[in-house]
């Protein structure tokens, strides 16, 4: 029973580690999307505002 246990918890804790790396990519490609988005946003206005 002490084995099932541990390598229940072992899967469990392998699990979490890809969840929360999974996570942080996931904030990393919305940081980035964002950040785009405003580049462009702003090369937009700038082309507006010079435009003859």
């Amino acid at each position: 029973m002490s084995a099932d246990q541990s390598a229940r918890d072992a899967a469990e804790r392998d699990r979490l580690a890809l969840e929360k790396k999974r996570e942080r990519y996931v904030w990393y490609y919305l940081g980035y999307f964002l950040f785009g988005i405003h580049i462009v946003a702003f090369v937009m206005i700038y082309a507006v505002r010079h435009a003859k």
